[in-house]
């Protein structure tokens, strides 16, 4: 993709944000897991987690997609760019699913209002990560420059 910037100066930055929001994810997930303790998987009820609705089955998938943003993270080589703009979108689709559905039975993860709104945000900073945090050989880093340059 030579729209996408390859050896951003402030990539080291994004690299960092998005290990903060991995553990934002993380740290959501363990605290709704131990408020919604006992309930059911996919229970509807006043469960909330940092004024956000949870239940067990949010939980567990907040965990297993902070895990793997810590992951690419930590991995990095690119990787981290893959993980975090296939997630960011993953993340941005389930939260505006998640709005269609807040008030009928559909709503299996217990959203709110805030959920949605706090899930968007994340898919977005997610997203900016991806898309900033490219690291590429010289070459690679030219093309981007002459790309640029062309529009």
């Amino acid at each position: 993709m030579a729209h996408t910037p390859v050896n951003h100066p402030a990539r080291p930055i994004y690299r960092a944000i998005g290990g903060l929001t991995g553990l934002y994810l993380v740290a959501f997930g363990v605290l709704g897991l131990i408020a919604s303790a006992g309930n059911e998987v996919l229970a509807q009820d006043d469960t909330t987690v940092i004024g956000q609705g949870t239940n067990v089955g949010f939980s567990l998938l907040s965990l297993l997609l902070g895990g793997a943003v810590l992951a690419g993270t930590v991995i990095g080589r690119n990787l981290d760019v893959v993980i975090n703009q296939w997630l960011a979108y993953l993340i941005m689709a389930l939260s505006l699913a998640g709005l269609a559905f807040i008030r009928t039975e559909a709503n299996i993860f217990n959203f709110t209002v805030a959920t949605v709104i706090v899930l968007m945000v994340v898919g977005l900073v997610l997203l900016m990560v991806g898309m900033y945090g490219k690291v590429g050989t010289d070459e690679e880093k030219e093309a981007w420059q002459k790309a640029r340059l062309v529009l």
